[in-house]
């Protein structure tokens, strides 16, 4: 059993180099395609029928929050490899009449987890014990009752019909599906939904049907969002956990909140930057790189130059290594954000840099290691009639989570357990309540003064920051195109390992020769790094596009 579940860990993380490198999941259009236009709103998500389902909640009268709901309760059902009830994630809203709002419904500990709970590794990654307490319902239900429009019954209805109706399995469905199988279909409940015979994968073109599912959504139309947490689903989230080693309990799902927290409010050379606070380090991150990347000219026609990989390398490397030592859930942890995202401190920190030289490894001290955190996380950004924006991420962590589905709710289960570490005394060790440090970044970003430009995110684990910063670089310093400067060739750093990550095209023969020089190392990556969903008002145009690194699709009315 043991080998077994080895070997589809391995083969699950071997399928992000299968389903990112270009191999089988390159989006099905040229690149001379042009972004969507619209002159009334724009939705950017993973998967065309979520698009379509946040199209039909606008079309009816709702706004940029409902139609949120919607793609989210959608991508739950035609994205199940990240898309998801039984997770978590981040929102980030700016409505119209300029108030921001974030919501924080990342996954927590049981009450009854401890840093020693699991004797192996893979408990952590697969089956029961791997799951944390789901927020994406109770996050989608806190905007909702904060800002929505449309009752509730209304905006999930979309996803309902799609998992009582079904829909045509894609490519990218039945090539990940076929690296669950070995682990799957020790799950029965999955096995039935996913698999044909508990050894075989669904294939493209087959119509993927989830009553139960339909059924759970259902139940919450009827009786409200605290039906999965304290009605028919959460009993019978609790007796499958029960009779199958699991540690969520109904009492854990009926005590679960989501928080509103404030949200981390910079600048990048005159534009305001609207991001996410912890839990998730990512918007930290993504400030203190870019003000410190504000301290360097990055002039027109620097982009892909050896001179601004460099700054950009060195810049992520020191955000990085302040992730490093701070990252943590705030409820349990002080973390200095105001000191990280000031631009005092950037000016200081760029003043280490060295215009020729890459930052010895010996220079920045290493500190305790961190989880693993998985890319199969997936992103949506919405703008409305009225000029609301939301940018969401969320995740199940790993593809399909745990691989779990809970018996008699169709509900597919996280494995966030993984993601906290297992040293202890470190900030991210398990304890009750907690959320694991997370990477995701959704972000939005205003013109200077004030209205509102572009909202984006991405999955990509500890990559998440770093593919955001640029294409917020790409757009204001070097003024590419919302679709150029999604699809321009990334890079990664996260200080440890001190090694460049490139993607194909990212660092050209003579550039990277000229990096090694300075002393960096450099990984030409052989898959692709994020999947930028994003919109944008340009010209009073409503504007939107889905990265073609893995698919998706932007629409808009």
């Amino acid at each position: 059993m043991r080998i077994v579940l080895l070997l589809v860990v391995a083969l699950v993380a071997g399928a992000q180099e299968v389903s990112q490198s270009g191999l089988e999941l390159k989006a099905a259009r040229p690149m001379v395609a042009q972004p969507e236009r619209a002159p009334k709103a724009m939705i950017a998500t993973a998967h065309e029928l979520a698009t379509r389902a946040g199209i039909e909640i606008l079309k009816q009268g709702g706004n940029a929050v409902d139609a949120a709901v919607a793609v989210a309760f959608a991508l739950a059902v035609v994205h199940p490899e990240a898309g998801n009830l039984g997770g978590g994630g981040y929102m980030l809203v700016r409505m119209a009449d300029g108030r921001v709002k974030a919501i924080d419904y990342r996954e927590t500990a049981p009450a009854s987890a401890r840093p020693d709970m699991f004797k192996d590794p893979i408990e952590a990654r697969v089956g029961y014990k791997a799951s944390a307490i789901p927020g994406t319902v109770a996050g989608m239900a806190m905007a909702h009752s904060a800002l929505g429009r449309r009752p509730w019954r209304e905006v999930i209805e979309p996803a309902r019909r799609l998992a009582h109706t079904g829909f045509p399995a894609s490519q990218r469905m039945e090539l990940i599906l076929a690296l669950q199988v070995p682990v799957m279909r020790q799950f029965s409940e999955s096995a039935k939904v996913f698999l044909h015979g508990a050894d075989k994968p669904l294939k493209q073109g087959e119509l993927v049907r989830q009553m139960e599912l339909a059924a759970t959504i259902a139940r919450m139309q009827k009786r409200g969002w605290r039906e999965f947490y304290e009605g028919e689903t959460a009993r019978r989230i609790g007796a499958d956990m029960a009779a199958r080693g699991g540690t969520i309990t109904y009492e854990d799902l009926k005590n679960y909140r989501a928080r509103e927290v404030e949200p981390l409010r910079g600048s990048y050379r005159g534009h305001p930057v609207l991001t996410m606070p912890p839990s998730t380090s990512g918007g930290v991150a993504l400030l203190e790189m870019l003000n410190i990347l504000e301290q360097f000219p990055m002039a027109l026609g620097m982009e892909g130059a050896s001179e601004s990989r460099h700054l950009t390398i060195e810049a992520m490397k020191r955000a990085y290594f302040d992730r490093s030592r701070h990252a943590a859930d705030p409820a349990f942890f002080e973390i200095p954000v105001a000191r990280l995202t000031s631009k005092e401190y950037a000016a200081d920190i760029a003043k280490t840099i060295r215009p020729d030289r890459a930052t010895p490894p010996g220079e920045l001290r290493r500190d305790a290691p961190e989880a693993a955190e998985s890319e199969d996380t997936t992103h949506f950004s919405i703008i409305d009639a009225e000029g609301n924006v939301v940018t969401n991420t969320y995740t199940l962590n790993g593809f399909y989570g745990s691989q779990v589905i809970v018996r008699g709710t169709g509900v597919l289960l996280n494995d966030i357990m993984s993601a906290f570490t297992r040293s202890s005394g470190t900030r991210n060790e398990i304890a009750p309540g907690r959320r694991p440090v997370s990477s995701m970044t959704p972000t939005i970003l205003l013109q200077p003064d004030g209205r509102p430009w572009v909202a984006l995110g991405s999955p990509g684990a500890f990559t998440i920051p770093n593919t955001i910063l640029q294409v917020v670089v790409n757009l204001i310093d070097f003024k590419m195109s919302l679709r150029d400067a999604i699809e321009y060739p990334r890079i990664h750093h996260q200080y440890s390992p001190d090694r460049v990550e490139a993607e194909p095209a990212a660092l050209v023969f003579d550039v990277a020769e000229r990096l090694r020089g300075m002393g960096h190392s450099i990984n030409s990556r052989l898959r692709s790094q994020g999947d930028v969903h994003a919109v944008a008002i340009e010209d009073g145009w409503r504007v939107g596009w889905s990265d073609g690194r893995r698919g998706g699709r932007a629409a808009g009315y």
